[in-house]
């Protein structure tokens, strides 16, 4: 028997704590609230080599079995204001604070610059690693610097923006620092001057008529899209967009638009193009479909959903096949935005 510090638990459910809501358990379960109760878990000879997982909100995982080690949660909290001046403010963010929550003290405070990331679950800590973006915003516009303890060197680091990697879904934290860092902290740089994204057709509709924009009717809009177009987690478990959209060149894109003419695209880095994962999807046909209690929901196809007692293997079979019913169709390979454990 492991050494049990006092807030640890042992077979925990972990059904409640991912927004997927499937039944798995997680041999044991506990929380940290500062770097040194997370290195405890590293460093303490009971539990190094015990498997470990950071499971922040849980809103963007998949478990398809049990976790046999250690899930840590983060736990961390703290808006603190570190300098300002006429035109922006730099915040550090605790690891632990819901994502969502701060979006809404940014926008009662007259802080620009996350507002069109309003109602995206989870919490502060997990958003550079997905580097999580809507309607037009990515967290990669406003990171500053993100805070890590390396469970190698146990070690606190420091990461500028540019050194984060930041990609379409992606950094180095779910790259080569996968592995061994654990965010604690992150630092945002937020504007004082009113500086809007609202290029998204869905956006203009909702904001049209209501005057000039502001951070509070921008915010409303972007809750009342997502709630019109994505399920709450609270009713039926998912996990938001299931799939990335994938990137297709120049070359193919001409292909697939002669055989797929009302195929939308949209400009992605490097010249490339991105194709509305979504649109494949309902075009083969998996909008609405469901089997058992694993489905796709009917009002968006990038949507995998639980619908109550399916397990992880059977939407991770569902995401299988989808995959490989878009792939026979148009040659185009789906990934994963959600994370399969």
């Amino acid at each position: 028997m492991k050494t049990m510090p006092t807030q640890v638990q042992e077979n925990v459910s972990l059904k409640d704590r991912t927004t997927f809501q499937v039944d798995a358990k997680a041999r044991f379960w506990g929380k940290f609230s500062s770097p040194e109760e997370l290195m405890f878990y590293y460093r303490d000879k009971a539990w190094r080599t015990v498997p470990k997982l950071i499971l922040s909100g849980g809103s963007n995982v998949l478990f398809v079995k049990d976790f046999s080690g250690l899930v840590l949660h983060p736990s961390i909290r703290g808006i603190d204001v570190v300098e300002e001046d006429a035109d922006s403010i730099l915040v550090n963010v605790g690891a632990g604070e819901n994502w969502d929550d701060f979006v809404a003290h940014a926008v009662s405070m007259g802080w620009h610059g996350i507002e069109n990331l309003s109602w995206i679950p989870g919490c502060v800590g997990t958003g550079p690693v997905q580097n999580i973006g809507a309607y037009g915003a990515e967290i990669k516009d406003v990171v500053e610097q993100v805070e890590y303890w390396s469970t190698t060197d146990f070690g606190r680091h420091l990461l500028a923006n540019q050194d984060c990697r930041f990609a379409y879904r992606d950094s180095i934290f779910k790259q080569g620092l996968k592995k061994e860092a654990v965010i604690t902290r992150v630092r945002f740089r937020l504007s004082k001057v009113p500086r809007f994204t609202l290029a998204y057709a869905d956006l203009k509709q909702e904001l049209a008529g209501k005057g000039p924009p502001t951070l509070t009717t921008v915010r409303d809009a972007v809750i009342a899209v997502r709630k019109r177009k994505l399920p709450d987690p609270a009713e039926v478990g998912n996990a938001g967009s299931f799939f990335k959209n994938p990137e297709v060149t120049e070359e193919r894109l001409e292909i697939l638009h002669r055989r797929n003419p009302s195929m939308p695209v949209y400009p992605a880095a490097g010249g490339a193009f991105k194709v509305p994962a979504g649109w494949l999807v309902e075009r083969c046909g998996w909008k609405g479909f469901r089997e058992g209690d694993a489905g796709v929901h009917p009002r968006h196809a990038l949507v995998l959903v639980n619908y109550g007692s399916a397990t992880g293997e059977e939407i991770q079979d569902l995401a299988a096949r989808i995959e490989t019913s878009v792939f026979d169709r148009f040659g185009i390979e789906l990934s994963p935005e959600v994370t399969i454990l």
